[in-house]
């Protein structure tokens, strides 16, 4: 929808009453707030509220139904699939909402909608404390928690929704909740894995651990070993404790040289000597060609993936949980990636176990709760050109693999082009999720997500 259906009166009246700043097609600066993590997505919003608080949100949500405008939210502008950006609508931009406040006495932090991981693992490592965050350190904490929030912790502390006490929510309404399990428990149930279907999180209450210092790195091998490495990876992890997490992948060196590789992410969060115990036989199989492995805080750990994941690159992502990691299965993708089109793009398989799988799966919107792997195809790219031949890698890759799949699919994963993958993400949560959504928003006002129909 064009700028010049939306009222000139009422958007100068608006502009004027917002205490941050409204941001047109015209003016400098708008490219550089359009554009998201993702280089694939190109829309143009016609109007870009760049809120300072939760006043803003909800007068912004106001002016977009009464323009007839669609809304989009952005948070740290992260997620695969672009939602946060409105073709022809109104985007509500959280990303000048940084503010945070670290309790250490009681051991929780409340965070604006636009902080980053970044941001707020700094402000809790100062008080010697840490919440499940992303393993990519420039992802927004908003996105991340409500799509369910998987990361180096979950093992020990639950995925991030797990570990969220309350949002401060703007509604369809343009109404100002505070959501906790005492004031509003179905919704605060939703908020806890449905995505941004039910309002606006201008800000999130978490609850911290005592997590500072952890052990963690980098073991890589020669692709020529990435079968039985697999193999090895698969069978060393079987019931492993919950201070362990270990992912795997084949991928390409970080230098540049599209040199391949077979790759153990792992991460401890017990103390040194039990670290070093339990880390032993991953640092010692095989003939690695690096192992950088130490003690380091908990912060640097969620840095490790960040040069993988430049802002601006192209990227198509599939992913689904395995019905377990069999011989077939490994050996699929490490002929899969043979053919692998670009020198950025991996096969990660990433391990659910501990905590994350000793919740039950309709405790929390989130229903992935098995012991078990999710395999994750993040296609990457950086030449427009190549677009076609990539995606085209990932979808026939993911098709080779499927044999092997479940039936669940990770919400915060899905691309642009997946929504008949939603009730997978969802299982059996989905009609109680719907139930939710036409009780606070049965117009469907927050469509751009990963979206419930009322």
């Amino acid at each position: 929808m064009a700028i010049s259906t939306i009222d000139g009166e009422l958007l100068e009246a608006f502009a004027g009453s917002v205490s941050g700043s409204v941001v047109l097609p015209h003016d400098d600066g708008y490219d550089d707030v359009r554009r998201i993590q993702n280089g694939l997505i190109d829309r143009r919003p016609a109007v870009i509220v760049r809120c300072a608080g939760a006043t803003d949100i909800a007068g912004a949500v106001k002016l977009a139904r009464s323009s007839g405008l669609e809304i989009s939210v952005r948070g740290g502008g992260h997620n695969v699939a672009g939602r946060a950006v409105a073709e022809g609508g109104l985007m509500i931009d959280l990303s000048p909402m940084r503010g945070i406040h670290v309790d250490p006495a009681a051991r929780t932090a409340r965070a604006q909608g636009g902080v980053l991981w970044a941001e707020l693992n700094r402000e809790a490592h100062a008080h010697g404390l840490a919440v499940t965050g992303g393993a990519i350190s420039s992802t927004g904490i908003a996105g991340y928690t409500l799509g369910g929030g998987l990361g180096w912790l979950m093992a020990k502390h639950g995925l991030g929704c797990d570990n969220l006490l309350g949002v401060e929510l703007v509604t369809a309404e343009g109404e100002i909740l505070n959501v906790d399990d005492a004031s509003h428990p179905d919704l605060m149930w939703a908020l806890r894995g449905g995505g941004g279907n039910f309002g606006v999180a201008a800000s999130l209450v978490y609850r911290l651990h005592p997590v500072s210092m952890v052990t963690g790195g980098l073991i890589a091998h020669p692709i020529d070993a990435a079968g039985d490495m697999l193999r090895f990876y698969r069978d060393a992890v079987a019931g492993c404790s919950d201070d362990l997490t270990v992912f795997a992948a084949v991928v390409h060196a970080p230098d540049g040289s599209g040199m391949k590789l077979a790759a153990m992410v792992v991460f401890h969060t017990g103390d040194a000597e039990q670290a070093e115990a339990d880390l032993a036989p991953f640092k010692s199989w095989g003939s690695p060609l690096m192992v950088e492995v130490g003690p380091m805080p908990y912060p640097v750990m969620n840095t490790l993936l960040d040069a993988a994941y430049p802002k601006g690159a192209l990227n198509y992502w599939l992913s689904s949980f395995t019905t377990g990691l069999p011989d077939p299965l490994i050996e699929a993708i490490v002929e899969r990636f043979a053919s692998v089109p670009s020198p950025m793009t991996a096969i990660l398989l990433e391990h659910f176990h501990g905590a994350v799988t000793r919740v039950e799966p309709t405790d929390t919107a989130v229903p992935h709760r098995a012991e078990g792997w999710n395999l994750l195809l993040p296609s990457e790219w950086m030449d427009p050109a190549d677009t076609e031949a990539n995606i085209a890698w990932t979808k026939d890759t993911f098709a080779a693999l499927s044999e092997h799949f479940g039936g669940g699919r990770w919400l915060n994963y899905l691309g642009d082009d997946q929504d008949d993958a939603i009730s997978a993400a969802y299982g059996p949560n989905y009609e109680r999720l719907v139930e939710v959504k036409r009780r606070h928003d049965p117009d469907n006002v927050f469509h751009l997500n990963h979206n419930i129909v009322p």
